[in-house]
C-alpha cells in the first residue's frame, strides 16, 4: 500500500494518537514503522488485530514521517475513516 495518500489525507500521528483513534473506532488504516522500537508499536499492533483495524508496515519511521509532511520521524500513523 502506498504511503502517498498521507500528506493529504485525514490522520492522527503517533503511537498514543493512533491508539486512541484505534479504541474509539475513527480509524480506518494503520501504518507502522518497521524500524520503531517494538515497545511502542507492538502495542498498537495487537489493538489493531483485536479490533479489526487492518495495519500496514513501512521500511523506517523517517519514511513514514516525510509521508506525512512531518520533519521528524513517526512510528505510528492512522488514517481517519472519512
Amino acid at each position: 500500500m502506498s504511503t502517498d495518500a498521507l500528506k493529504t489525507a485525514a490522520k492522527v500521528i503517533g503511537a498514543k494518537q493512533v491508539a486512541k483513534a484505534v479504541e474509539k473506532g475513527t480509524a480506518g488504516l494503520v501504518y507502522l514503522a518497521e524500524d520503531a522500537d517494538a515497545r511502542v508499536t507492538t502495542p498498537v499492533r495487537e489493538l489493531c488485530s483485536r479490533l479489526g483495524v487492518k495495519t500496514v508496515t513501512v521500511q523506517s519511521m523517517s519514511e513514514l514521517g516525510k509521508a506525512c509532511g512531518i520533519e521528524v520521524g513517526a512510528a505510528a500513523v492512522a488514517l481517519l475513516k472519512g
